[in-house]
């Protein structure tokens, strides 16, 4: 049922933004293959997590994909890239400001995977008040981000 809601929420968003400023999705990279390898690959639960959230996005209108430059972010990006027929944009997870710029020049949605660590920070930097925090074993969460004046942000929950 909570699947099915959120699916349903998601084109409800895009509709009700349609003349508006874009949507960010934003989504911590999926589940790690290994924990002592420094940029291990996604396991087979994190494989599946990346096309969960592919299947999710899809009528989302994604016209942007960013990544970091672990291969946890662009192996969690992929499906929804390829879906969209779009490349991902790397863009080092400690530079914040040019994630911002980047997303500030949108012309359409888009999708960033980043890091439990890295999410809180862009979030704030993006105009966001609320203060957020990650668990170490949470990878469940998609924040969508209205980039209106004021910032929007609206935060949903997905099981894979």
């Amino acid at each position: 049922m909570k699947h099915l809601a959120l699916i349903l929420s998601i084109p409800l968003l895009l509709v009700t933004g349609t003349n508006a400023a874009p949507f960010v999705f934003i989504v911590r990279h999926a589940e790690k293959a290994s924990t002592s390898d420094k940029d291990p690959d996604l396991s087979l639960q994190g494989q599946k997590h990346a096309d969960s959230l592919a299947h999710i996005l899809q009528d989302s209108q994604i016209t942007s994909v960013v990544v970091t430059e672990f291969k946890r972010t662009q192996e969690t990006a992929a499906p929804t890239a390829k879906a969209a027929h779009v490349s991902p944009t790397m863009i080092p997870a400690s530079d914040v400001g040019a994630l911002v710029e980047k997303l500030r020049a949108l012309n359409g949605n888009a999708l960033v995977v980043g890091h439990g660590n890295t999410i809180p920070d862009l979030l704030k930097a993006l105009g966001i008040a609320t203060p957020v925090s990650i668990p170490e074993d949470d990878y469940s969460e998609i924040f969508v981000v209205l980039l209106g004046d004021p910032p929007q942000l609206l935060r949903l929950h997905y099981p894979f």
